[in-house]
């Protein structure tokens, strides 16, 4: 069964990632090398919600690492037109986390997708075909994206679909954009999350910038669809009008309408203004 936990966050996030964790049955099927990917957009977090904090991810390696010890861990993320990810791995922590575990003997490293090495990948999609795209990607166990509750003028939300965006090697990442829709069904195709965590403690209305609406809690699960629609219903939106989530619901995704257990999603539901600008094709009418 399609199973999405949504938790309000207590004083300690480990201890509620590890509650929802159990409401989905546990981590000891993920793969290895585990590709985790945060959702980091911005060199100058200046809102202090538009990048995934560096807690969040160490506590969903800290609850993976419990399973499996000697899981290997690839932590990724490439360049874009508001950011270096190398540096943004330094300025917010990823780094000295990263040098921390492996010290400890923990298999774990950074990557920056923009400057690895590029191969072609067999893959005939609605936008992309025989991309070239970093080698790390390939014959990997298990892909996991951890993402935050924004909205998006392109896209009405940013979740855990749109959160893949972030494997393009280019920086200049715009260049997708007229096409954004076909680009983000494509790689969450190419490369499917198995593991899907919204850190909702505090959502932003914008993507590197904006007014924070406090959700107050997480949602997870493992497949990208289910988790995001559960994340639009508690940010106000209906996930049935917004196209990326529905095309990819179409290609088994995930579904529009998982099981949701842990917390009442109405606890958690703030209703957050639809993004200013907002292209017409980002919404099914």
């Amino acid at each position: 069964m399609d199973i999405v936990a949504i938790l309000k966050c207590r004083e300690s996030f480990e201890e509620t990632l590890g509650d929802a964790i159990e409401l989905i049955g546990g981590l000891s099927n993920l793969g290895s090398p585990l590709i985790l990917k945060p959702n980091i957009c911005t060199g100058n977090d200046h809102t202090g919600y538009a990048n995934v904090k560096v807690e969040v991810v160490e506590a969903l390696i800290e609850n993976i690492l419990k399973e499996d010890s000697d899981i290997k861990i690839r932590i990724v993320e490439s360049d874009s037109m508001s950011k270096y990810a190398d540096r943004a791995f330094d300025r917010y922590g990823y780094k000295a986390y990263v040098d921390k575990l492996s010290s400890q003997g923990v298999d774990i490293s950074l990557h920056n997708l923009s400057s690895s090495p590029l191969k072609q990948f067999n893959y005939d999609g609605y936008y992309f075909k025989n991309p070239e795209m970093p080698t790390i990607l390939e014959d990997t166990g298990a892909f996991a994206s951890v993402a935050l509750a924004k909205t998006h003028s392109l896209t009405m939300i940013t979740g855990n679909l749109k959160n893949m965006f972030g494997l393009l090697p280019r920086k200049n990442q715009s260049f997708y954009h007229p096409k954004i829709h076909e680009v983000i069904l494509d790689l969450n195709r190419m490369f499917r999350s198995s593991l899907c965590l919204i850190d909702g403690r505090v959502g932003l209305e914008g993507v590197t910038s904006g007014h924070p609406r406090k959700l107050g809690c997480i949602i997870l699960g493992r497949n990208p669809v289910s988790v995001d629609a559960t994340m639009a219903r508690a940010m106000g939106f209906d996930p049935e009008k917004i196209r990326h989530i529905v095309e990819a619901e179409r290609h088994g995704l995930g579904s529009l309408y998982p099981k949701v257990v842990g917390d009442d999603l109405k606890d958690s539901r703030v209703e957050f203004k639809t993004p200013s600008g907002l292209r017409a094709n980002a919404v099914l009418r």
